[in-house]
């Protein structure tokens, strides 16, 4: 099936004025931001190169250092190559770079602003890492209602947007929300420049967050994405509508962007989610509202303070066999606070996931009755948009 390599393949010969920005630009501008352009680009937004400049560098990079760390997914070395040899993207201009990871404000936060035309930009988020520090802020949206990658992003979005012109702004995952935040929180001079917010399968907010004036100004300029099975793009709430598109992954392996879908005319949207995916949108929301946002928060520490006892600093790292034991190690001695915490937390989660069972399947059953047929998964469809594909979230 059809992925963004595709899509350059049959549209990278346009260019922004002959064929609009559309949702699979700004899916790829987003993966661009995952690439580690700290010895490439600069962090003035007055110094910027070309997309193709970019790509040269990087390759002049890995020839004098082959284990220099660039691309977190192997097909981002070629998303790059491949953008830098087609005609819509090689010219754009990168400027703007930021990366910060700091374990002590448990903070992960990057960006980059590409330059489209003369006076059109896109200011792309980075999602979450590998880091475990990265992962930590995640988890803490679940208690906090503001994390340190959200105040980065929306000073990121004031400064980009200090010069002339409109701006698109976007992030995939983590990327998504920091979007989201930084263009409902911005100055309403800021707010008036944003065209439209791109949320690739990225987490919402708590409810209060989207009760404010500024989150409805900008809710209809929001645009959101996620896969027929998604986790992540269904956490907290959302106030936008969001579409549902096909992803050729497994479970949340269709979190992956490169597992996406797209047709002739953009993405390829599905009738519904899964039923997995229903069920663990429906137990994690049932398991916040019942659990005390100071449980949550001793539940998430409790874990992210057995995990920091291994030394392991990435994912990969986390996953060897030795930190593997000492992680079992160390949860199994965690002190009695912080034990208490976690089983309450569990047991919370364990009687929501029951509660979530019969809501899904009851679902799952009205809508075969009403059809006449059996429940059958999901499939694909090129015939357009149906209306149940369009889903506002409950």
């Amino acid at each position: 099936m059809a992925n963004v390599f595709d899509y350059l393949y049959w549209r990278g010969d346009l260019t922004f004025a002959q064929a609009p920005f559309n949702e699979v630009d700004s899916l790829i501008l987003c993966r661009l931001s995952y690439i580690r352009f700290d010895a490439v680009l600069s962090g003035d937004f007055a110094c910027g190169i070309t997309l193709s400049q970019a790509a040269q560098s990087c390759r002049a990079l890995l020839e004098a250092q082959p284990s220099y760390f660039l691309y977190p997914q192997p097909e981002d070395e070629k998303l790059l190559n491949t953008l830098a040899a087609c005609g819509r993207f090689k010219d754009i201009l990168l400027s703007g770079y930021v990366n910060q990871t700091d374990p002590v404000q448990e903070k992960q936060f990057a960006a980059l602003t590409a330059q489209l035309c003369p006076a059109l930009f896109y200011i792309a988020y980075r999602g979450t890492d590998n880091t475990l520090v990265g992962w930590k802020e995640d988890f803490n949206l679940t208690f906090q209602s503001t994390i340190p990658a959200q105040r980065e992003a929306l000073a990121y979005l004031e400064k980009a947007a200090a010069r002339p012109g409109s701006f698109f702004v976007g992030g995939h995952s983590k990327g998504g929300n920091l979007a989201v935040y930084a263009s409902a929180r911005c100055s309403l001079p800021v707010q008036n420049k944003i065209l439209d917010v791109y949320n690739h399968d990225g987490p919402g907010f708590a409810a209060e967050l989207l009760a404010e004036d500024c989150f409805k100004r900008i809710c209809e300029r929001i645009h959101t994405y996620i896969p027929q099975s998604s986790v992540v793009g269904l956490l907290l709430e959302h106030e936008e509508r969001f579409i549902v598109i096909h992803s050729t992954g497994t479970g949340l392996m269709q979190h992956d962007l490169y597992s996406w879908e797209i047709g002739p005319h953009g993405f390829v949207p599905v009738r519904a989610l899964t039923g997995s995916s229903q069920f663990i949108d429906r137990t994690l929301k049932q398991w916040l509202a019942e659990t005390d946002p100071s449980i949550r928060e001793a539940f998430i520490d409790g874990i992210y303070e057995s995990v920091t006892t291994t030394g392991a600093k990435t994912l990969p790292e986390l996953y060897r066999r030795k930190n593997a034991v000492q992680l079992i190690k160390s949860l199994r001695h965690l002190d009695e606070t912080s034990r208490k915490a976690v089983i309450q937390a569990l047991e919370l989660l364990l009687r929501s996931a029951r509660k979530a069972i019969p809501a899904v399947f009851k679902g799952r059953r009205g809508r075969a009755a009403a059809a006449g047929t059996q429940p059958m998964p999901e499939e694909p469809t090129e015939a357009g948009l149906p209306d149940d594909s369009v889903c506002t979230p409950q």
